[in-house]
């Protein structure tokens, strides 16, 4: 008779064995986590049985695409969160998969469930109007204010991952001479080095002073009030909190959803209006591919109208007919456009 790991050996064992082998980060166990927690609660719900008591067996291919589908009814979940559900099912039936064999087929079959495919959305992002108005709301005559004014700030200069600013500690900075920089620790262990602004480097030397912080020190340097490190809802609740305020004035904000991601891809944006290189923006924003940045020469409205000007010019628009087929050397053509 072949015997088989209890599930929760198996899940323990993903968590404790796997995850720290392939070296994903604390926040990918998090994910992985929670669609493991979601998709058990779900079999109990389902079975009557307790947790103890499910099996392998029990989380048939049939079994996790019902569960799949209540995500968004029920849940309100996006297509994007359900597939990020369903990419950490397919990892730990990968894993459960080589640790018993006996149920390869199964977890192939659980593998091999489709991602949806999410409609395409516009990348939002504060224009400079909005982004100032945005650093000029907090009070800084209060300390308070100034350390909001501060998150706000840090967002902008940096283009930083939400999760990357509540973990800056004291000894990432660099605050000597008028040009800081800091060292930002980015997913998947990839950590990168950001130049920082004349009043980002005084902002962030006044705060340290005002919470009592060495710069060498090890220490966390965004705290709540409780001096306990700023959690990512937290800074989500300072943004909105702001966002709300400059509403009054500005309306057109009040239609987006600031967020660190928001400011992230202001950054982005911005850079590119100064005419940044895309790969210096790359290197900014710590993507892996430049493939992943191109989306903001999409998204920037400046860059599509200089484009349709330039065509307009080249007589491609307003009923002109392009020469392209007149052209003996199409590729000088288009390196021409």
């Amino acid at each position: 008779m072949i015997t088989t790991k209890p599930l929760f050996s198996l899940v323990q064992s993903f968590f404790d064995v796997a995850m720290p082998q392939r070296g994903w980060s604390h926040l990918t166990a998090i994910s992985y986590r929670d669609a493991l927690k979601l998709l058990l609660r779900y079999v109990m719900a389902r079975t009557g049985r307790p947790v103890v008591k499910l099996d392998v067996a029990d989380l048939t291919p049939e079994v996790v695409r019902a569960f799949l589908t209540p995500l968004e009814a029920d849940r309100g979940n996006q297509v994007a969160t359900r597939n990020t559900r369903l990419a950490a099912l397919r990892a730990f039936f990968l894993y459960v998969a080589v640790e018993e064999p006996v149920f390869g087929e199964q977890c192939r079959r659980i593998c091999a469930l489709p991602l949806k495919r999410a409609p395409v959305r516009t990348v939002p992002y504060l224009e400079p109007d909005e982004m100032n108005a945005l650093l000029m709301a907090p009070d800084r005559t209060s300390r308070l204010g100034r350390f909001h004014h501060l998150i706000i700030l840090f967002l902008y200069n940096t283009g930083a991952r939400v999760a990357e600013l509540v973990g800056v500690r004291a000894v990432d900075l660099r605050l000597d001479g008028l040009h800081g920089q800091v060292l930002l620790r980015g997913k998947r262990k990839k950590d990168r080095i950001c130049p920082l602004w004349q009043n980002t480097v005084a902002a962030l030397r006044e705060h340290l002073t005002e919470i009592g912080i060495a710069p060498d020190s090890d220490q966390r340097i965004f705290l709540n009030r409780r001096a306990e490190p700023l959690t990512r809802y937290g800074v989500n609740y300072i943004l909105r909190v702001y966002a709300r305020k400059v509403a009054a004035c500005i309306p057109s904000i009040a239609a987006k959803r600031v967020s660190p991601h928001t400011i992230r891809h202001t950054t982005a944006v911005h850079l590119l209006n100064a005419g940044v290189d895309i790969n210096v923006i790359r290197a900014w924003l710590g993507h892996v591919d430049v493939r992943t940045t191109n989306i903001y020469t999409e998204i920037n409205l400046a860059t599509k109208r200089q484009a349709i000007e330039m065509c307009a010019a080249r007589g491609i628009v307003r009923g002109k007919r392009s020469a392209w087929k007149k052209s003996p050397d199409i590729l000088a053509w288009l390196e021409a456009m």
